[in-house]
């Protein structure tokens, strides 16, 4: 059974066809392909500070799922905002929630999360600002990681904001950093500049600007030309399917406990102080 998907996984990065440059503008993600490189590049664009709200979530994974339809040779996520990556979750979806939309945003950040994680082609995240909670999540989905010099930070920051960063979440740390870096930066809900996180490998590489970060994501791309795609899908698979499956085993169980969690009073009102010192900051 995992041949028969990896192989039909295979014919779509496979598959050539010649195609004219195109891009492509939804409201939230702004979409770039050409045939020069064959790379799609993927850029959040939800201001002040692309924060993952349902509707960023659900055109993410469309735009995701349309690169390896249009036959990408990889898939590059960015911002168009010139000094976040993204905020992470957005707040607002856990503040006073109405349970049916907290559960539909929790399910489309499950499954955005897995295409993401589980891409067939090559990943890479050009991080070109801040990049806390979610917006880390997202960057350590990709293959290879890219963050821009500056005063800019990136990690898992939940605990600071009175939250609990979900098992999956933490795995991914672990994963890309290794347990005894993960539990203290998970307790403390730790930040990383782009030096500190190059030093603990939660980022590849760094780069002076944007462009800069691009070029570096494309090269990693160009990397697997002259691997066997089919070889290259098999192995990505086997590297990475067994924390998308413990996910869909433990989907609704994982739903029910963000739920939980959301309707506990202490929570609201740490979430509440919170948005209060954003609206005092700006």
């Amino acid at each position: 059974m995992i041949l028969n998907i990896t192989m039909r996984n295979c014919r779509i990065c496979l598959t050539s066809l010649v195609r004219r440059n195109y891009s492509a503008s939804g409201n939230l993600v702004n979409v770039q392909k050409d045939d020069a490189t064959g790379t799609s590049i993927l850029s959040m664009a939800r201001p002040p500070v692309n924060s993952l709200n349902r509707e960023l979530l659900v055109e993410l994974r469309e735009s995701l799922n349309k690169a390896v339809q249009n036959n990408s040779k990889g898939v590059i996520l960015t911002s168009s905002l010139p000094k976040i990556f993204s905020g992470g979750l957005d707040i607002m979806e856990m503040y006073k929630p109405d349970m049916k939309r907290a559960r539909e945003f929790w399910n489309d950040l499950q499954e955005t999360w897995m295409t993401l994680y589980g891409l067939t082609i090559p990943t890479a995240a050009a991080v070109n600002g801040s990049s806390p909670a979610g917006g880390c999540l997202f960057a350590m989905a990709c293959e290879y990681r890219v963050f821009v010099e500056g005063m800019h930070q990136i990690g898992l920051n939940e605990t600071q904001l009175g939250i609990v960063a979900p098992i999956w979440f933490q795995t991914s740390y672990i994963d890309t950093i290794g347990y005894r870096q993960s539990e203290q930066a998970l307790l403390k809900g730790a930040q990383f500049s782009p030096q500190q996180a190059l030093k603990i490998g939660l980022v590849d590489e760094l780069a002076t600007n944007k462009d800069d970060a691009v070029a570096k994501c494309q090269k990693y791309i160009e990397s697997f030309t002259n691997i066997p795609a089919m070889a290259r899908v098999m192995t990505k698979y086997d590297l990475r399917n067994k924390r998308i499956a413990w996910l869909k085993e433990n989907r609704e169980a994982d739903t029910k406990r963000f739920l939980d969690f959301l309707a506990l009073p202490k929570v609201q009102t740490a979430i509440g102080l919170y948005i209060q010192a954003l609206k005092q900051k700006n």
